[in-house]
């Protein structure tokens, strides 16, 4: 038992530390003095890999796997993914009690507790640990097909939640500090108030006469004028509302969920489930396989690029000087993401499988376990970036965050491969 473990621990070992070589290349390509990876140069590195790499490698992967059995077997990994983005969203909750942080970070935190790393991180890792010797999956070039399209299905639907829930959750807790401060959202009401103010301070002025019949003229016009009042405040109110529900629904990011990633697996679920085209794309005979194979190609560069732009994203943590974030934040996020989020995981598949909603296919099991303990998503600082709350605090968290998914990734792999084992 303790040297299939030990075995089970080298294996898990290999695949990060392949990350762990890659992410510090580059951060050093990052360096000032190296500058081959500078700001600019990852900004369009990025954009390369979001609207090119990503999607190429998301479609081609499910179209050359999907199909309506593998559609049947997969359909629990949308809830897994939901249920992380909850139970972490609970974890992230608890943390805002325990620290206390300003307000402006409270999304910051909730979306660093409740959305991992659910594309690149699997990408480098569920491909590693297939092509090992001595993978508990079997076969590697079937087990890293099979694996590449659970990812591929996972890093889009991981996008859809990330930027449907955490960009909102971001972006109202960055907006507390605005809207305190009287020069921006207070100026409609303060307005409003001045508007109403003078009417009710020139009411009693109608009742200036003692005649009967005058007095209950004038108290029907002050009523009249009352009613006018609340009549034009509730307007106002109603029409804020209105104003601040379109307001918000313009805000929400609906072109983010239909991101290049989503865009190629809707692709990939097209053509892998509609035989015609599956027969035209897919396949050694197929006609038209060429723009398979090349979709195929450029996705093949999306993982060591992006593990490129992790490494040198992760150089903006160690200016921890332009952060005041607390020690306990960190602390408490590192908690929920590497021990409370990986023992709830293990709960929730094994209760799921043992009601055989997720089959018995240990890949399977193995990527729905891994989706409980990846780091925080790398997005969540472009989502900072975009808001401009939070930006530097969110280095820090990522930068330790990463540091330690070396040791926890290891061992919770470890843990993963043998249960499902």
């Amino acid at each position: 038992m303790m040297m299939k473990f030990l075995s089970l621990l080298i294996l898990a070992s290999i695949p990060v530390l392949k990350v762990l070589l890659i992410t510090g290349l580059g951060s050093f390509l990052a360096l000032p003095s190296i500058d081959i990876l500078g700001q600019e140069a990852r900004k369009h590195l990025n954009g390369v890999v979001f609207y090119v790499f990503n999607p190429a490698l998301v479609s081609s992967n499910l179209a050359e796997t999907i199909t309506y059995s593998n559609m049947v077997k997969m359909w629990f990994m949308p809830f897994n993914i939901l249920i992380t983005f909850i139970v972490g969203s609970l974890f992230g909750w608890i943390v805002i009690q325990w620290t206390k942080p300003p307000p402006h970070l409270r999304g910051l935190i909730l979306g660093c507790c409740s959305a991992g790393n659910l594309g690149n991180i699997l990408l480098i890792i569920v491909p590693a640990v297939c092509q090992e010797k001595g993978s508990p999956f079997g076969d590697s070039d079937k087990c890293t097909t099979y694996g590449m399209a659970y990812v591929s299905l996972s890093m889009a639907i991981g996008a859809i939640f990330l930027w449907s829930y955490v960009y909102n959750i971001v972006r109202v807790s960055s907006m507390s500090h605005i809207t305190a401060d009287p020069a921006s959202n207070n100026l409609p009401i303060t307005n409003t108030s001045s508007i109403e103010e003078p009417l009710i301070h020139n009411q009693p002025l109608v009742v200036y006469n003692d005649d009967d019949d005058d007095v209950s003229n004038s108290k029907k016009l002050l009523v009249l004028e009352e009613n006018a009042v609340i009549s034009s405040s509730k307007s106002k109110r109603e029409a804020s509302a209105a104003v601040r529900i379109t307001t918000f629904i313009k805000s929400l990011n609906l072109k983010a969920l239909f991101a290049p990633s989503t865009i190629g697996a809707i692709a990939g679920f097209v053509i892998g489930l509609i035989p015609q085209l599956r027969n035209l794309l897919i396949g050694a005979d197929a006609p038209l396989r060429v723009i398979d194979d090349s979709a195929a190609l450029l996705g093949n560069g999306a993982i060591p690029t992006v593990t490129l732009i992790v490494g040198g994203n992760l150089l903006r943590g160690l200016r921890g000087s332009e952060s005041e974030l607390k020690k306990s934040i960190v602390v408490g996020i590192v908690l929920v993401r590497y021990v409370a989020l990986p023992l709830t995981g293990i709960l929730i598949v094994r209760g799921a499988a043992k009601f055989g909603w997720v089959g018995s296919d240990p890949l399977y099991l193995f990527v729905l376990l891994l989706q409980f303990a990846v780091p925080p998503a790398m997005n969540i600082g472009t989502i900072t970036q975009l808001f401009g709350a939070g930006e530097a605090e969110c280095s820090v968290i990522l930068l330790w965050t990463y540091v330690l998914a070396s040791i926890s990734l290891t061992l919770w792999s470890t843990l993963f491969m043998w249960l499902v084992g």
